[in-house]
């Protein structure tokens, strides 16, 4: 997925498979991605798609944080303040020891898809209870 501006410049937004269609709009995984490596306690992170009943998709980061580190999971979503349109926030994030990459080191987001499958996001979880 990509966009072409005036001037001719491509900027590739997201592979289609990773993209995050949320109320009929798209969230790039890579953006997500990104402000949260510029966090200094994170390692690695990982944006996928989590199901939520009203917007179709929502956000989940999945993240390797560096050793001692001691922020929390409001921390890291906080961190996203500022730097993405308010509804691009994700509504969670999970640690995770490690994430699961190829033998040539590239990411597997349709293992973490599988693996997050069941994820109840704390936004859907609070309308259930």
């Amino acid at each position: 997925v990509a966009t072409i501006d005036a001037d001719g410049f491509m900027h590739i937004t997201d592979r289609s498979k990773d993209v995050i269609k949320s109320g009929g709009e798209w969230i790039s995984s890579i953006d997500l991605e990104n402000v949260m490596m510029s966090h200094p306690q994170v390692a690695e992170a990982a944006c996928i798609a989590c199901s939520h009943p009203k917007w179709t998709e929502r956000p989940l980061v999945v993240v390797v944080l560096r050793a001692e580190a001691t922020v929390t999971r409001e921390e890291l979503l906080a961190f996203y303040d500022g730097k993405v349109a308010k509804w691009w926030k994700p509504d969670d994030i999970v640690f995770a020891d490690e994430l699961p990459h190829t033998a040539t080191g590239k990411l597997q987001k349709l293992r973490l898809r599988e693996l997050y499958r069941e994820h109840v996001l704390p936004t859907v979880a609070e309308k259930v209870v």
